[in-house]
């Protein structure tokens, strides 16, 4: 694309921070006049290969660089993985062996092909370079390139400082190892999250001292979970991964609430965000036909068209017309009376309750069905021999009880 204004815009599209876009549009006048495309990297740390959609955000930023016809590196960081990066973390964190580091790297290349042009995208390991050119030498040379008083300006540095919590001297090589990675592939551009922007402009700095024209610092925003409050992240329970079943993608997205769902069509989708969000405002657009769009299009994304459109439907006859999805599997339990509270069930068997008080409280707000039926009665009680088909909000069971 020749156009400067057209690359700037979907370039710019849901970054927080483009460091500095002046420098960003004198790289591309001379990409397009040399015919040479730009140099973009972004690194990813093995130790985590689980990909969710809080990783596309990044993922889509690459494929956008790649449809403007840009070179574009996944770079693996499996020597600075075996150091572990300390950004946003209170302790230093346990190092990788490299054996895991590798296969944790195999499984990103399974999964990135469902965002990414891998006939196009050159994936890269920074122990290529790491471990030729960081002997003793090698590695004074780069430390005597940053100050102690630079690396303390980092947010988790300085405030484990000054609360006497230990940092490790190997921490300090983290970004200067990151840093070096943008001077060894000559990068134009690095890609990465606001939690980066240090060790991002470390890299730019280090590129300045060894010569080289600095690299332009993109940062990405961080995208909030099913909760719309925490960071994505499978360790609160609060992602959605790619690689999960389409009735699962379809369920959780439309879970979402109003207000963070314009923010998954910005950062997850190609659409017209602002016009979605001024047709929601307006009444033209209920917004849970507008969840429905997002949903259909991350499930096309991810699985097929086909299995977005039959998603739609199915969640239309569980949730709207109050039917009872299909395939729901069937839960046996053997017990020793002849019947069993509701309440039991619901919190011990089928786990639509946290706990028995949960349940009674479900029960008594109107939110239990039966076979169709709404259940207040915190006494009721199922009994064995038959199947039932027990409904609490937007969660399904089935189940079976025998003597």
């Amino acid at each position: 694309m020749d156009d400067i204004n057209a690359q700037i815009e979907l370039i710019r599209r849901g970054t927080v921070e483009i460091i500095q876009e002046g420098e960003l549009e004198k790289k591309l006048e001379r990409s397009i006049k040399t015919k040479k495309p730009l140099i973009v990297k972004a690194g990813f740390d093995p130790s985590a290969p689980d990909i969710h959609l809080g990783h596309t955000v990044l993922l889509r930023k690459m494929k956008h660089f790649q449809d403007l016809g840009h070179r574009v590196i996944f770079l693996i960081g499996d020597y600075t993985a075996v150091i572990g990066d300390p950004s946003g973390a209170s302790k230093t964190r346990p190092c990788l062996s490299r054996e895991e580091v590798i296969k944790n790297a195999k499984t990103y290349k399974q999964q990135i092909e469902k965002v990414l042009d891998i006939k196009n995208l050159e994936v890269r390991f920074n122990s290529e370079w790491l471990e030729r050119e960081m002997n003793g030498a090698g590695l004074a040379s780069l430390m005597s390139r940053y100050s102690v008083t630079r690396m303390l300006e980092r947010d988790d540095f300085s405030n484990r400082f000054k609360e006497h919590k230990p940092i490790s001297m190997l921490e300090f090589l983290y970004p200067l190892l990151q840093g070096y990675d943008s001077v060894a592939l000559c990068a134009d551009v690095e890609l990465g999250g606001t939690d980066q922007k240090f060790n991002l402009l470390v890299g730019r700095d280090l590129q300045g001292s060894y010569g080289q024209e600095p690299q332009v610092v993109i940062t990405m925003p961080l995208l909030e979970g099913l909760d719309g409050v925490q960071k994505m992240s499978k360790s609160l329970g609060n992602y959605i991964g790619i690689s999960e079943t389409a009735k699962e993608m379809f369920g959780k997205i439309m879970s979402l609430s109003d207000d963070i769902m314009f923010k998954y069509y910005e950062l997850l989708t190609d659409a017209d965000t602002k016009k979605i969000e001024s047709d929601v405002t307006k009444g033209a657009l209920h917004p849970k036909d507008a969840k429905k769009n997002l949903a259909k299009i991350i499930v096309s994304q991810y699985h097929s068209q086909k299995e977005a459109l039959k998603q739609e439907k199915e969640f239309e006859r569980a949730f709207k017309d109050k039917g009872f999805p299909e395939d729901i599997p069937l839960i046996e339990r053997t017990v020793q009376s002849d019947t069993m509270p509701l309440v039991q069930v619901l919190s011990q068997i089928v786990s639509l309750a946290k706990s028995n008080s949960d349940a009674k409280r479900k029960i008594q707000e109107g939110a239990v069905e039966v076979d169709g039926k709404k259940i207040t009665d915190v006494d009721f009680s199922l009994s064995t021999g038959r199947e039932y088909r027990l409904r609490l909000g937007k969660n399904f069971a089935k189940i079976v009880m025998k003597k």
